[in-house]
């Protein structure tokens, strides 16, 4: 075949390549790399035409599947992770294109990146292991106590009524991870669907507090409140942001300091750093016993908890600000942690407004 013609062909399949999204590359029988298309570069590097096909890629795995299609099999695959240039996981697929031993091109070698899919996986499998545990718990009290009340404590009034308080309490707990369950189902489901209401976060706030307000005595707690007298209007969820106002309260009254302050304050900004732009600023602070910086980064896992026995005590489904994350993200808001050992916690939320008229 004239040389002008095989470059023209290579020029019309590195058009072709360049098109799709996959890195891809091209080498001929003898692993040297033939063409490679854009995003091949972006991943590997340029100017890697002419050269071995290790010099893109030393790993045992791959090269071991191209030396079976080099070898006379018509396909390969091998799963890798590499580090270019974060680490990834990447499905790669060897296909021969010639039968015969020319110089032409004789394997392509596509990489389908899969980190997010093996990602989703464990997630997934992650969170039926910690639903089965945290319901695991509960069920065992409940058996255990209708064994006792059915059995030894048949006709011991004190011991029956004790195991009915702690079955009661079980199957609350239970009720409220269900409940928390089903609210992050929601969430996620309507993750991509702007809220379109107008609510005022100030009504929010007061009327949340309002609805706390015996919890809070109860745990003989003071609360100071600063909140602008005017209206704090932005576009959400009334329902949800009621709810990641409550789940923070609520975790400054579970984990405040006993006979100390919880403060809340709202106040709007010309610029926030978080956001970028004006914003609506809420912050729920309480001088509890703080958190270490290690576990700040993982708080709003699912079922991340710094004290799992502190938390099941405090009847904590480990869901509360996994719920609050993704709420505020559905708001284009963002949730940031500063704590201090010994000190106390500060949850700042931000949330962009798109006027500011009045800042406070």
């Amino acid at each position: 075949m004239p040389i002008n013609t095989v470059s023209t062909q290579n020029t019309d399949l590195r058009i072709i390549l360049n098109a799709l999204y996959e890195p891809v590359l091209v080498l001929d029988f003898n692993r040297k790399i033939l063409l490679l298309n854009r995003a091949a570069e972006r991943l590997f590097g340029e100017n890697l035409v002419g050269l071995d096909f290790v010099h893109a890629v030393r790993h045992p795995d791959i090269l071991a599947s191209i030396d079976k299609v080099l070898a006379g099999e018509s396909r390969s695959e091998a799963v890798i992770s590499l580090n270019t240039p974060t680490r990834a996981t990447y499905r790669v697929s060897i296909n021969r294109l010639d039968q015969t031993q020319s110089a032409g091109p004789g394997l392509a070698i596509s990489f389908y990146d899969i980190s997010l899919v093996l990602e989703a996986e464990q997630m997934r499998s992650d969170f039926v292991a910690n639903v089965s545990h945290e319901l695991r718990t509960p069920l065992t009290a409940l058996t255990g106590g209708i064994e006792t009340i059915k059995g030894v404590a048949r006709d011991d009034p004190a011991a029956r009524e004790r195991f009915l308080e702690i079955m009661e309490r079980e199957a609350a707990r239970m009720n409220r991870l269900i409940d928390d369950l089903l609210s992050l189902s929601k969430i996620e489901f309507n993750a991509h669907i702007r809220p379109t209401e107008t609510v005022d976060v100030k009504d929010l706030v007061e009327a949340t507090i309002a609805t706390l307000r015996n919890q809070i005595e109860g745990e003989h707690l003071e609360i100071v409140c600063s909140i602008p007298d005017t209206p704090c209007t932005i576009q959400g969820d009334a329902d949800e942001l009621t709810q990641v106002i409550y789940n923070l309260v609520e975790n400054a009254i579970k984990y405040g300091k006993a006979g100390g302050v919880i403060t809340v304050n709202v106040r709007k900004v010309e610029f926030s750093e978080v956001l970028l732009g004006p914003a609506l600023v809420v912050e729920v602070e309480d001088q509890g016993e703080g958190i270490a910086p290690e576990h700040i980064p993982r708080l709003t896992e699912r079922f991340y908890r710094v004290d799992s026995a502190r938390s099941r005590e405090k009847g904590g489904t480990g869901l509360g600000l996994a719920i609050v994350k993704h709420i505020l993200n559905r708001h284009r808001s963002r949730l940031t942690i500063t704590s201090e050992l010994g000190k106390g916690s500060k949850f700042i939320v931000n949330i962009p407004v798109d006027d500011l008229d009045n800042p406070q």
